[in-house]
């Protein structure tokens, strides 16, 4: 990724979206071509000089500091993940060749440890499964698989979020709202990538996706991120029917990059019981086993 074009095309999406108004600030200058803020109110919002801040648009993060980083974030009213972004992306602009290298090398392996394999088994109530800063899914237990069989039936390996979404039409029917699926999913790989931007899996992911698919390449264009640790997840399982699905994302410190996902669902409603008849299906249709040997062949 190159970083001065995500900052630069971050910051002035971001001014984009915001009209004096809503900014309450008296615009600058004469008669407006776009309706988002210009950046001399910017600058001045943030309390900076108008030539730093178009410094910092034109992708010069170098050296800013924490405090400057803040008060882009408030004048441009980043919400939390924005915030976020942000940070990484400057913290990317200062990062020396050798931590970069470093940080790259801590992404790469794609098996997961036998311990970790060994607490997904232990998780008998509920989907889950061991990702990665790219939306691979690198291990399951057995109603992770079978929540996400249609997603092993593709051939590529391992089976990846993004891909089943904008590539494999079986993902339409699998989110009741594709456009959210869809819009989070991109979010979630924009924030991805602006921590590892040197990471050459997503880099390559981006470059796949944006050229296979227009629904992709519009919505990366967007530069929208989110944090995406707990909530709800609907699903349309093609032999359960809907789940409403409760989410927590936990971030594995012994594993850089590395999360485990659980989707509980609330006791005794209709998805728990949902799932009971998931696990029995998956043990009779053998899904761990025919993941893993199509993973193999």
């Amino acid at each position: 990724m190159d970083n001065r074009a995500e900052v630069r095309q971050f910051l002035s999406t971001r001014r984009g979206r915001i009209t004096p108004e809503q900014a309450g600030v008296e615009p600058y200058g004469g008669r407006r071509r776009v309706p988002g803020l210009r950046r001399e109110e910017v600058a001045r919002l943030a309390g900076v000089s108008v030539d730093y801040y178009t410094r910092l648009e034109r992708g010069n993060l170098a050296g800013v500091s924490d405090s400057v980083l803040d008060a882009i974030a408030q004048a441009l009213e980043l919400d939390r993940a924005e915030h976020d972004h942000l940070y990484d992306l400057a913290q990317a602009a200062n990062m020396s060749g050798r931590k970069r290298a470093a940080s790259v090398a801590g992404h790469t392996p794609s098996g997961v440890r036998p311990e970790l394999q060994y607490l997904l088994d232990t998780i008998t109530g509920a989907p889950a499964f061991i990702g990665n800063n790219r939306l691979d899914i690198l291990a399951a237990n057995t109603l992770g698989y079978a929540l996400y069989s249609d997603m092993y039936r593709g051939n590529a390996r391992p089976a990846n979020h993004s891909r089943f979404i904008f590539l494999d039409s079986r993902s339409h029917d699998f989110y009741p709202d594709w456009d959210r699926a869809a819009n989070v999913n991109v979010a979630i790989l924009r924030r991805e990538s602006g921590r590892s931007p040197h990471d050459k899996g997503i880099t390559e992911l981006v470059g796949e996706l944006s050229k296979r698919s227009d629904e992709f390449r519009t919505r990366w264009a967007a530069h929208n991120v989110r944090r995406h640790y707990a909530g709800t997840k609907f699903f349309k399982h093609p032999v359960v029917g809907v789940l409403e699905l409760n989410y927590q994302v936990l971030g594995l410190e012994e594993d850089p990059g590395r999360t485990l996902t659980v989707y509980p669902a609330t006791p005794g409603s209709p998805t728990d019981q949902a799932l009971k008849l998931l696990a029995s299906w998956a043990v009779t249709e053998n899904i761990v086993e025919a993941a893993l040997a199509h993973a193999k062949s």
